[in-house]
């Protein structure tokens, strides 16, 4: 009698399981998480932030805060329909935003930039204008720049249009963003802006 061939198969024909080397890759897997875990835990937070106000020579940290211990900014109420009165935005300093009366002068770029403000701010005209057809008039702005381009406030100083909603949404145009510096401080300016429907 011939000996029996040695078979590959187990003893119910299943092939024996090489499973050890999935075995070695997830206890290498679970060691790596597991070493992250541990990274993560153990460092410290990042430093507080310390804001200093520079106004003053011997100023002192007034405020220490870190990332995670900002607040959410406080909800603004709808202003309604009389929203476009002068309302003041930006930073405050003696030099800047509450001067009695501001002597700066406009420059070119100023200038430049106060004229594609007032183009923005035809959308909200032609808005407008979509549902009815023969709005038409002039809205003058004021608005107060700082020293250094901030917009301390932007209001309606004028509005012959017959929708307040229109001279409010040109107010916010002008509150949004800065402007280059004016010349020797800050400026009061009023910018005109006449609005007609196009041919």
């Amino acid at each position: 009698m011939a000996p029996k061939p040695q078979s590959s198969l187990g003893p119910t024909g299943i092939p024996p399981s090489g499973n050890g080397k999935y075995i070695a890759i997830a206890l290498l897997l679970l060691g790596l998480i597991g070493a992250a875990i541990v990274w993560k835990l153990t460092q410290k937070p990042p430093p507080p932030i310390t804001v200093v106000d520079a106004g003053e020579p011997d100023a002192k940290p007034t405020i220490t805060v870190r990332d995670d211990d900002i607040p959410l900014p406080p909800e603004v109420p709808d202003a309604g329909p009389d929203g476009g009165k002068k309302v003041a935005t930006g930073n405050w300093s003696p030099t800047m935003c509450d001067a009695k009366a501001c002597t700066g002068a406009r420059t070119g770029e100023l200038e430049t930039a106060l004229s594609f403000r007032a183009r923005q701010a035809h959308r909200c005209y032609d808005n407008a204008l979509a549902t009815d057809p023969t709005l038409r008039g002039k809205v003058a702005i004021a608005v107060r720049i700082g020293a250094n381009g901030t917009v301390c406030s932007a209001g309606v100083a004028s509005n012959e249009i017959s929708n307040p909603m229109v001279a409010n949404c040109v107010a916010n145009q002008f509150r949004m963003g800065a402007f280059p510096s004016p010349k020797g401080g800050c400026l009061d300016v009023n910018v005109p802006i006449n609005f007609v429907p196009r041919q």
